[in-house]
């Protein structure tokens, strides 16, 4: 995987933060999500590289990025995180840049785009829902589609003791359910997302990323009614018939959610589950190659 690209560990305030680099041009971002690594754009960032500079990070807690020992959640929310990655690519020497986030990384680059607007020059959110709107809009249907946020959510130990039983059968229930197109995580990719789910400290500091929501939708509330500046591309999976109720519950719209939260927003669902850059990654390159062209 990452054929071309070099691999690299960065220092910020509080952790060692593991990227690999490649391509050349404006800068661009990817940033991973749950229960993912960087790993997650090995069929994209080639297609990518071709016209910028990738860099792909580990998030905070998760990968071969620094697990901090801290029980605080102010060290595992979003504008923590969203930190992280400025720090990243300033050390990189980029001041300003494009932003794709999937899963918790789209949540990590909208905290960026309110908290750094100066840094984000367009932000594209892969298949999620904001936090805000769907905790405001909670329901059966989203409860259920969304069970691990509320079990990993639950004081420590009680989580971490569950997934950590069987991290293999926890990481396949959840690559199971989330996919719609079989054979999409190859077994290279797999394989990474195994080795570092399997590690116990993973599983506790990826908890704490899930409780940190109490800490993040704090600052969502102060930004309430605040809008992203940057122009803004939303794609989401249109095909979850395994997994019911995802991200938008029985009420909530993907697109509607984000146009109460940026000015300028555009974009689709694509035929396939919540693992975009994997499972349709063709489309997926296509479609932000595009947006990325006009910003």
């Amino acid at each position: 995987m990452f054929e071309g690209f070099s691999g690299t560990r960065i220092e910020v305030s509080s952790v060692g933060i593991n990227l690999v680099q490649g391509g050349a041009g404006p800068p661009l971002l990817l940033l991973h999500g749950y229960p993912q690594t960087h790993a997650m754009w090995h069929k994209v960032a080639p297609q990518f590289a071709g016209h910028y500079t990738v860099v792909a990070p580990d998030l905070r807690g998760y990968g071969d990025s620094g697990k901090p020992a801290s029980d605080d959640l102010e060290d595992f929310c979003k504008r923590t995180s969203a930190q992280d990655q400025v720090e990243v690519m300033a050390a990189l020497g980029f001041e300003r840049f494009h932003v794709v986030g999937h899963d918790r990384g789209a949540r990590v680059g909208h905290r960026m785009a309110l908290d750094h607007p100066e840094r984000v020059r367009s932000f594209t959110s892969l298949d999620v829902v904001a936090s805000q709107a769907a905790f405001d809009n909670m329901n059966r249907d989203l409860a259920y589609s969304w069970f691990h946020w509320h079990l990993m959510r639950q004081p420590s130990p009680f989580p971490e003791t569950l997934i950590g039983n069987s991290a293999e059968f926890y990481l396949d229930f959840l690559l199971g359910q989330w996919t719609a197109v079989d054979g999409a995580i190859t077994d290279e990719a797999y394989a990474e997302y195994l080795r570092c789910f399997s590690d116990p400290e993973t599983i506790r500091t990826t908890c704490m990323d899930y409780r940190a929501i109490a800490v993040d939708l704090v600052h969502d509330e102060a930004d309430r009614g605040r809008k992203i500046a940057c122009p803004m591309l939303v794609l989401w999976a249109g095909n979850m018939a395994r997994r019911p109720g995802w991200q938008t519950g029985g009420t909530l719209d993907m697109i509607g959610s984000w146009r109460e939260r940026a000015g300028d927003v555009r974009g689709r669902a694509l035929d396939c589950g919540h693992f975009l850059a994997e499972e349709a990654p063709d489309e997926t390159a296509a479609e932000i190659l595009a947006f990325l062209s006009g910003c």
